[in-house]
């Protein structure tokens, strides 16, 4: 099946969230910007859960920018990829210089995205972290990786749709994965949803801003 567009699909993945894990008082919802939070924000509203973004920034290796040596995320926290680094000599003044650029960036777009509001604490929380799919994982691999170091009580990584083998590999990275549909042959994310258009940055203020004001389902 496909989603109509990412409401239906958050709405359809908050029901089966708020079925398996009721409407319990430790969970927070967390999503990757930008189109991870209109789904965000609708499996924020079945679990009545609290919502905020977490935002990840990759660390491309010099002149091999597409070669993530490691990621940054919202907290401050970094993670690197040691098999690339035994692999690619990358001196240390080099992965500092780069981490630095994508954390005024990471910085940059907190501000855009939060205002003056703090990120939620997740220390001894449950934190269901949401996209609008998976397709190679990269980009959550590094968000789950991160927030392991923010010691929540548990991760529970849900999206509307994944690659199958993406989805079977979460089940060593996290303590739960949801994922709502798992075609094969998967291709890209885009391809289940028949309305695939980019979120905005305005859409994600919006969201944000009616969730931490608890304003009631669209």
């Amino acid at each position: 099946m496909r989603f109509r567009d990412r409401i239906e699909a958050g709405e359809l993945l908050g029901e089966e969230l708020a079925r398996r894990y009721g409407k319990r008082e430790d969970v927070i919802v967390l999503a990757l910007p930008r189109g991870g939070v209109p789904v965000g924000y609708h499996v924020a509203q079945a679990m009545n859960a609290p919502l905020d973004v977490f935002i990840v920034r990759k660390l491309g290796v010099p002149g091999h920018e597409e070669l993530a040596m490691g990621a940054i995320a919202s907290g401050g926290v970094r993670v690197l990829n040691d098999d690339v680094l035994r692999h690619v000599a990358v001196p240390r003044q080099a992965i500092e210089e780069v981490a630095a650029r994508e954390q005024r960036e990471l910085v940059r777009r907190e501000k855009s995205y939060r205002g003056d509001r703090p990120p939620l604490d997740v220390r001894g929380k449950t934190v269901v972290i949401v996209d609008d799919g998976l397709a190679t994982g990269s980009t959550m691999r590094a968000a789950v990786r991160a927030l392991r170091k923010m010691e929540p009580r548990e991760i529970v990584v849900a999206v509307p749709v994944a690659a199958p083998s993406t989805c079977e590999e979460f089940r060593a990275e996290a303590d739960d994965i949801v994922c709502l549909h798992t075609p094969e042959p998967f291709q890209a994310v885009g391809l289940w949803y028949e309305d695939f258009s980019q979120t905005t940055d305005s859409e994600v203020h919006n969201l944000l801003g009616r969730a931490n004001l608890g304003a009631p389902h669209a």
